[in-house]
């Protein structure tokens, strides 16, 4: 059955009907198949109403209604220009600013496709005036947008916290590690990158300046630290830090910035409750369609027939990550963790594996996935916002998925990367 079910699935992805109707339609061939017609069809509706019911899941509409009021505003900009003023002009400066501005931009939105929209579309025309070529600009924009997918506040790790029943605070923390460490590789690359093409250093910003782009970006500033310090602080919860940010957002865009009027409420309402819909929907679908996956004993068979419930928590790790990366190069981040994490649940228990690592790796794989060829969804953001040609945009993509793929490795490997923080702050 799950062969037919994913042939369903690949086949309407090709003939170019949207994510949500090849996991419509599989979900529903599947329960027929389960249960000889619709006759029990409202069993089918309950499990797809149960997975967008957990409270966790508000958040996510309001870290995107918090992202667009800011990607609409100056809170971007600003961020981008202290990031400039002070590592502008070293060699390579302009490339480690923009792969620094996304991690910041993802500290602010957790959103992939917003930081590629927020920090491409001012910093591209830079690097590419500076002497940077498009297709090393275009994967730097895009891969490096894949951190925020793991700085707190992130989309995919709340979704992912709501399907394994994770603490989605321990996941935001322990994100922080993977990311800076991700940050630190494209930096040396992007180094690198500079002195063997001889690209031009940009001017130095004096202290005067540097001061001035500082007190500019001191209110951008702390949406990180009401994230994170709240949550560590025991202020708030995950969906409470959401709410907050929404309303330092609105009054920094509307009131202290003046960026925003009024009647730009309606265009960012709509904009938000678009993008929720379509959320909301993958993820009533997708935890359907898991339901129906585990009715008929899927995931135990697959990992029986790979072998993954004798391997030991490494192989379970690797099993994971190949898992996820392979699948998101061709399916929507989102449906990739709400119908593999059921999969691979019962082997992550087996083994002892620590949720928040999984969850972790998880999300690095998505973002990987996210940024790789065929179908990568920031490869086709960017192919929209620059208007570029598919080819241009993934050529400079290979050695950005090389650091990726080793920042897992390490991951694996050293697994403190992701958990020292998460045991700092939540230690007994």
């Amino acid at each position: 059955m799950a062969t037919l079910l994913m042939s369903i699935m690949i086949g309407l992805l090709l003939l170019g009907f949207p994510m949500m109707i090849p996991l419509i339609t599989a979900a529903v061939v599947g329960f027929v198949m389960m249960f000889d017609g619709f006759g029990q069809m409202g069993t089918f509706i309950q499990q797809m109403m149960g997975g967008i019911r957990p409270a966790s899941l508000i958040a996510v509409p309001m870290f995107i209604l918090a992202a667009d009021i800011m990607t609409r505003g100056h809170s971007a900009d600003r961020l981008i220009n202290m990031v400039m003023a002070f590592i502008g002009h070293i060699k390579g400066g302009l490339a480690i600013s923009t792969a620094t501005s996304c991690t910041l931009f993802g500290a602010v939105s957790g959103s992939t496709q917003a930081t590629v929209v927020a920090v491409g579309s001012p910093l591209r025309p830079k690097m590419l005036r500076a002497g940077y070529s498009d297709p090393f600009t275009l994967a730097l924009i895009i891969n490096a947008s894949d951190i925020a997918f793991l700085i707190p506040p992130s989309i995919g790790m709340i979704i992912y916290g709501v399907i394994s029943e994770t603490s989605i605070a321990e996941l935001f923390i322990a994100g922080i590690g993977p990311g800076l460490l991700i940050l630190f590789m494209f930096s040396l690359y992007c180094l690198y990158y500079a002195h063997k093409n001889k690209v031009p250093t940009e001017p130095k910003a004096s202290w005067r300046e540097r001061g001035v782009a500082v007190r500019q970006a001191l209110w951008p500033l702390f949406f990180p630290v009401i994230i994170v310090g709240g949550i560590y602080g025991g202020i708030f919860s995950p969906t409470e830090a959401a709410a907050v940010c929404v309303l330092y957002a609105f009054l920094l865009e509307f009131v202290v910035f003046r960026s925003l009027k009024l009647p730009d409420i309606y265009r960012i309402a709509k904009s938000t409750g678009l993008i929720t819909a379509v959320v909301f929907i993958l993820v009533a679908v997708g935890n359907g369609f898991s339901w129906i996956l585990s009715f008929a004993q899927v995931p135990q068979t697959i990992l029986e027939s790979v072998g993954v419930n004798e391997a030991g928590p490494v192989g379970v790790l690797i099993a994971i990550c190949v898992a996820f990366f392979i699948a998101c190069m061709f399916v929507d981040p989102i449906v990739v963790i709400l119908v593999l994490t059921p999969i691979f649940a019962p082997a992550i228990q087996s083994t002892g594996l620590d949720p928040v690592l999984v969850g972790v790796l998880i999300t690095l794989q998505v973002a990987i996935g996210s940024a790789t060829p065929p179908f990568g969804c920031d490869i086709f953001t960017a192919i929209a916002i620059f208007k570029r040609p598919y080819m241009e945009v993934i050529r400079g993509t290979p050695p950005f998925i090389f650091m990726l793929v080793a920042a897992a490795a390490l991951i694996i490997a050293f697994p403190e990367i992701a958990l020292y923080f998460r045991d700092l702050a939540f230690a007994d």
